[in-house]
């Protein structure tokens, strides 16, 4: 027989040419955000909270990143 079989006649090495490993995929490249950029985060917080923020209408993320932004001022040049 000059050229082999497409097809596996041995049932187990069907089996086995079904089951080649896999390849492996390159890691994905990290992407540095902006260092302004914001992120969309999920984050738990007192509902009294949230209501003080929210009473002045729209732009409440704002004001609160503010006011996180503001207690981080002498916490990090510590």
């Amino acid at each position: 027989m000059a050229n082999p079989p497409r097809r596996p006649i041995n049932p187990m090495d069907a089996a086995e040419a079904l089951f080649k490993p896999a390849k492996k995929a390159p890691a994905p490249a990290v992407e540095r955000a902006l260092p302004s950029a914001k992120e969309l985060v999920s984050l738990k917080i007192d509902r009294a909270v949230l209501e003080y923020f929210q009473q002045d209408g729209a732009g409440w993320q704002d004001r609160l990143n503010d006011a996180l932004r503001e207690a981080l001022k002498g916490k990090i040049s510590d």
